[in-house]
């Protein structure tokens, strides 16, 4: 059995300050995956025993960048999808290993007015692509943040966010798209009709009335469904506007 956790921590820094590393050690995790990690090298000195790390950063300093520690040595690392446009903001790091590939990624954020909601198009499709280039060769694992409620169930208030960044109608379908590829969002998969969140706004109290979005994901191929054991969402662990997310699989 293999444990997959994800992350978008918001600023390691921060939430190094506030248990990280207890909850790195509590969780015990074979892929630990971060996202937002807003940090360039050297600017902290993360290390644990047992573990290697490979980091991407953004060019752009306190911004986006993702991260993963792993038990596992990899047959091959690479960082972003080969595609200038889309590889400044360091938000996809891929593991080979040898039985699958392991993709972390932070989804761009359409953001306020939808600004960016085109762009946003061209990376869902550039992005879809290259999953299913590495699906042709092994099977696949998705993590991060994708910044998409995909159903009204992973959503308190769906009907007042209909038009904001993350519940458009176009990153939904984008999203079912990536699934009827060949995709299973496993969460979903085990827990059909489970209402919880993995993001809750710092603003309004949401947290605390858990006015949330299930926005952080584990994707599989579907030749990985019979290993699918369990997906769990942490919602008992802060640190961060989101909560860590959780893959078990029989691999």
């Amino acid at each position: 059995m293999m444990k997959f956790i994800s992350w978008n921590v918001n600023g390691l820094r921060a939430v190094y300050q506030k248990g990280f590393e207890d909850t790195f050690k509590t969780l015990d995790a074979d892929f630990f995956c971060l996202q937002e990690t807003k940090m360039q090298a050297g600017q902290l000195d993360v290390h644990f025993d047992g573990y290697e790390s490979y980091w991407n950063y953004a060019d752009k300093k306190g911004y986006s960048g993702t991260a993963i520690f792993t038990k596992h040595h990899p047959i091959n690392v690479s960082y972003g999808l080969g595609i200038d446009e889309h590889d400044h903001e360091g938000r996809v790091i891929t593991l080979e290993m040898d039985r699958f590939f392991l993709v972390v990624v932070y989804t761009p954020n359409s953001q306020d007015e939808l600004r960016r909601l085109d762009y946003r198009m061209t990376w869902e499709d550039a992005f879809r692509n290259y999953l299913l280039k590495l699906n042709e060769q092994k099977p696949v694992i998705v993590c991060g943040d994708m910044n998409v409620a995909h159903e009204e169930i992973d959503i308190k208030n769906p009907k007042s966010n209909r038009r904001n960044a993350g519940f458009t109608d176009e990153e939904r379908e984008k999203f079912t798209v990536l699934l009827n590829a060949g995709f299973i969002d496993t969460f979903r998969h085990l827990y059909p009709d489970t209402i919880t969140y993995s993001w809750w706004s710092y603003r309004f109290q949401a947290r605390q009335k858990n006015a949330g979005w299930r926005i952080d994901y584990f994707l599989t191929s579907k030749s990985l469904e019979p290993q699918i054991k369990d997906a769990k969402i942490h919602t008992d662990i802060f640190g961060s506007d989101h909560c860590p997310v959780e893959l078990d699989l029989d691999i």
